[in-house]
């Protein structure tokens, strides 16, 4: 399966019904059983990509929207795993995979597959792809092994643990930048105060979530803010004119990526939440 989300302007916004915002900014089918889905967009060109593998691999194919014959022709991705152990085959190297760990595949790396350990308990793979005009090395960093920071405070509820995989001080690329953040148990609150990112684009994806458990992500322009509730592997899309911040019913945790003009990660545009609307 393959679908593409054309770009939007903050106009848009206002007017837009709830359904409307879920259907051009939220992807809550990214993540099934047995198959690999691609969703293309023209925001920074990103492919995003989710493979849950079960009784057999499943193989990573080109989608007509990045005309090539492979898909990481011209490409570079990364990969975390959110669900449970598994592993991603490159060119017939095997990359184990616990969940959270992060893999960065450069430009020409041919066939890549993806596996879960056991079929009853899946892996789910969750890809972020950006064009790439060089190539840089596999690397591979498990959980909790890349740039870790210590954000937040329980006295506001966003203590958070965010841990950089693909940055410019950490696993090279072309312009992905990718990470996790888990909440602490007590917190629920990512991102706040919010910013945008006026030179890239970010996708967040939402796990470790509870069943019945939502995110209340909050997207728009500073000054004229919407919210869509997020289960568990939903999947943001966030332009560069958005804020990209959340509340939720327990804690969580996130995949952050971006693409875009740059891979530094502090250059961000804040915005205090009294100026919030």
């Amino acid at each position: 399966m393959s679908a593409t989300y054309g770009p939007t302007s903050p106009e848009q916004i206002p007017g837009s019904t709830q359904q409307q915002l879920r259907d051009r900014y939220l992807v809550d089918d990214l993540f099934v059983a047995g198959a690999v889905r691609v969703v293309a967009t023209h925001y920074d060109r990103v492919v995003a990509v989710g493979a849950v593998p079960t009784d057999a691999p499943l193989a990573l194919e080109p989608v007509p929207e990045i005309r090539s014959e492979r898909f990481l022709d011209h490409r570079e991705i990364g990969i975390v795993n959110i669900g449970a152990a598994g592993t991603v085959v490159a060119d017939g190297e095997r990359h184990a995979m616990a969940n959270g760990a992060c893999l960065y595949l450069g430009r020409g790396v041919g066939e890549v597959t993806f596996e879960s350990d056991d079929a009853a308990h899946p892996a789910r793979f969750y890809g972020f792809s950006a064009p790439a005009h060089t190539t840089y090395p596999t690397a591979l960093v498990e959980p909790g092994q890349g740039t870790v920071r210590e954000l937040g405070d329980p006295l506001t509820s966003n203590r958070r643990t965010l841990n950089q995989y693909i940055h410019e001080n950490g696993v090279r690329s072309c312009q992905v930048v990718m990470g996790v953040t888990q909440l602490h148990p007590g917190s629920m609150w990512n991102t706040m105060p919010a910013h945008t990112h006026d030179r890239r684009t970010e996708f967040y994806v939402y796990f470790d979530l509870a069943e019945d458990a939502r995110v209340v992500h909050l997207m728009g322009e500073p000054s004229e803010t919407r919210h869509v509730l997020i289960g568990d592997g939903g999947l943001v899309l966030s332009p560069s004119w958005s804020i990209h911040s959340g509340v939720g019913t327990s804690n969580y945790s996130f995949v952050w990526a971006m693409a875009g003009e740059n891979q530094s990660f502090d250059d961000m545009d804040g915005v205090a939440i009294v100026d919030m609307r």
